[in-house]
């Protein structure tokens, strides 16, 4: 038998969000055809990830090396979270960790955007200019834009595909993220009716305009209750924090308030509502695409990655403004038949988010790039 190929996949830190769960899928797929190595900041708890996201990593599958010791990873962690310049320091003595070692590997690969490896290799691009940061950083890491566009890359939507033709110059294959969940042994009549809408309680994601959504369309006549769930945005995100909850706080007849959940319990949550609305325009969107696998039906921003979760068809679910969202929500809650049919039409497009449709797209690439 011929030696396996080996890769290095770099992903700088284990923290929550739809990257890590596209870093994760990856290694799932790449595991058995070849000899994997996770480059990352800190140590890594496999067993605790398998259970948050549904893959089957071990140590004898997969080799990790970090820059940190175990002991410190709550408090690189922290620092990470509540600290750009920190977080982008990580990022870079990563890189040049990596580039250090990426000789000794037939392939490099980053889960976490476009970065130079150190060589051509292949990038998955959730977003563009996350990791490039200022000539201080690019120091550390030696890192070059021009080696950065030889890359293959992968991106999470065509939304951002285009995005990166434009910042980078660069022709990318669109592979959606994995979604791990599965439709609930629930009918709709079963769910509550109630709204839910999931991500970091930040000002960027503006859970805040969720409620006075909401509050408009109970207004209305509709009784609907929301469930907010999401984790904290760290220490500089407190004020709008204290803001959220005081919303939360003049509204806890109909709008519940879940911070930093259990996955398990999440998708319980998920699993109870018949809608779902999210206001940020997004590259991509996971939780929307959780929304649409759990079977509720998700009320987007016109524009972004999500549209292509949700399929350009649906224009009933699409708003720009507070006020079209209520237009857009009452128009479906008041009309059984048109719940029926939306529900028909997104039933169709859970499968383009599946994990063994992820792993396939990641291997198709990753196996043209030796063949080549």
């Amino acid at each position: 038998m011929s030696q396996k190929k080996t890769i290095a996949l770099w992903y700088p830190a284990f923290m929550g969000g739809g990257a890590e769960s596209v870093a994760l899928w990856m290694l799932e797929a790449l595991k058995e055809d070849y000899d994997v190595t996770l480059f990352t900041i800190t140590q890594v708890d496999l067993n605790r990830l398998n259970s948050m996201y549904g893959t089957q990593l071990s140590e004898t599958s997969v080799k990790v090396k970090s820059l940190s010791p175990q002991f410190a990873t709550p408090l690189v962690h922290s620092a990470i979270a509540n600290n750009g310049d920190l977080r982008m320091l990580g990022f870079h003595w990563l890189i040049r960790y990596l580039k250090s070692q990426q000789q000794h590997y037939d392939l490099a690969m980053s889960a976490y955007n476009a970065i130079d490896l150190g060589c051509k290799g292949i990038q998955y691009v959730h977003w563009v200019n996350v990791v490039e940061g200022n000539e201080f950083y690019q120091k550390i890491s030696e890192f070059s834009r021009e080696s950065l566009k030889q890359n293959i890359s992968i991106a999470n939507s065509y939304f951002v595909a285009q995005r990166a033709k434009q910042e980078y110059g660069i022709e990318s294959t669109v592979v959606y993220p994995p979604v791990v969940l599965e439709s609930p042994d629930m009918s709709w009549e079963e769910k509550e009716n109630a709204f839910i809408c999931s991500g970091r309680l930040t000002k960027a994601k503006q859970p805040h305009k969720i409620i006075q959504i909401l509050k408009q369309v109970r207004q209305k006549g509709f009784d609907v209750k929301l469930h907010l769930t999401g984790g904290g945005g760290g220490a500089y995100a407190l004020k709008y924090r204290r803001f959220l909850q005081k919303m939360v706080d003049e509204n806890t007849d109909w709008v519940t308030l879940y911070e930093n959940l259990k996955y398990k319990d999440y998708i319980n949550v998920l699993y109870r509502c018949k809608y779902g609305i999210h206001y940020k325009l997004e590259p991509f969107g996971i939780s929307i695409a959780e929304m649409l696998k759990a079977g509720l039906i998700p009320f987007v921003r016109s524009k972004g990655g999500q549209v292509e979760i949700v399929g350009e068809e649906n224009q009933a679910l699409f708003f720009d403004s507070l006020d079209e969202a209520e237009e857009k929500i009452v128009n479906v809650l008041k009309d059984t038949q048109k719940q029926q049919q939306l529900l028909s039409v997104l039933d169709k497009r859970k499968s383009l988010f599946s994990t063994e449709r992820f792993m396939s797209g990641v291997q198709a690439v990753v196996g043209d790039y030796f063949e080549r």
